[in-house]
C-alpha cells in the first residue's frame, strides 16, 4: 500500500518549499529571483521553469518599487485576475483589472477583425505607465504590447507567460527585445495561474519584508 505522508496543514507549504530547495540542488539563483522561481514550480511541480523563466536585469526590484507605489495590474485572464491577491496589492494603493469581458473591447475588437486581448491592452494603456502586465494567455496581448512599447509606451513590468503553440514562442522574444522591465517564460509553457502566482509572488516578498522591519 502507498504510504502517505503526514503532516500538519500549515506545514505543507512549507514542506513543498523545501523539497524545491533540496531538488534545485547545487544550482545557484540569483536571490532577488529566487522566491519566484520557486513559487511559480511550487504552482506547476515543473522544474524545467529554473532554466526557462528569465529575469531583464533589475526586473524584481523594479516590479516591487511599481507595486509600492501603487500600479495595477493589468491581466489578459479572468482566472490570472482572480488569483491575484488583490487585498495585498489593495494595501499598497494599486489594484488588479482585467478588460476582457468588457462590452467596449468586444465590440472594438470585433469591428477591427482582432482578438479582445489585443483591444484591451489598448485600453490599459489608458491608464497610463503605471501598469504592471501579467499576461498568461494571448499572445496577441504580447505583440500588441510590442507594437505599442515601439511606439513609446513604457510599462513598469511585462510578465509575460502565454501557453500554447500558435506565436506563443515568438510573441516572448518580441518582448525580450524592448528593453522593457521583464519576466518571460521563454518556450510554449506559462499559463494564467503562472501569470497570476509571479504577480503574488512579488507582493509576497514586499509583505515579508515590512514584516521583517517591524
Amino acid at each position: 500500500m502507498t504510504e502517505i505522508q503526514k503532516i500538519a496543514p500549515l506545514d505543507i507549504e512549507r514542506e513543498s518549499f523545501r523539497i524545491i530547495t533540496e531538488e534545485l540542488g547545487d544550482r545557484r539563483l540569483d536571490p532577488m529571483q529566487a522566491p519566484i522561481l520557486k513559487r511559480v514550480i511550487h504552482t506547476t511541480a515543473d522544474f524545467d521553469y529554473a532554466d526557462n523563466l528569465y529575469f531583464s536585469p533589475d526586473a524584481v526590484q523594479l516590479a516591487i518599487d511599481a507595486l509600492k507605489g501603487g500600479a495595477t495590474v493589468v491581466t489578459d485572464t479572468q482566472m490570472a485576475l482572480a488569483g491575484i491577491n488583490k487585498r495585498t496589492l489593495e494595501k499598497l494603493g494599486g489594484r488588479a483589472c482585467c478588460f476582457m469581458s468588457d462590452a467596449d473591447v468586444a465590440e472594438a475588437a470585433k469591428e477591427q477583425g482582432v482578438t479582445r486581448a489585443r483591444v484591451s491592452m489598448d485600453k490599459a494603456a489608458r491608464l497610463g505607465e503605471n501598469v504592471i502586465f501579467a499576461i498568461g494567455n494571448a499572445p496577441t496581448a504580447l505583440i500588441r504590447l510590442r507594437d505599442m512599447i515601439d511606439e513609446g509606451y513604457r510599462p513598469k513590468l511585462v510578465i509575460g507567460v502565454p501557453v500554447g503553440f500558435v506565436n506563443v514562442v515568438a510573441s516572448k522574444e518580441l518582448i525580450l527585445e524592448t528593453g522593457v522591465p521583464c519576466i518571460v517564460a521563454r518556450g510554449r509553457k506559462g499559463g494564467s495561474n503562472v501569470a497570476a502566482c509571479i504577480v503574488n509572488a512579488l507582493l509576497y516578498m514586499i509583505d515579508e519584508t515590512r514584516g521583517a522591519a517591524k
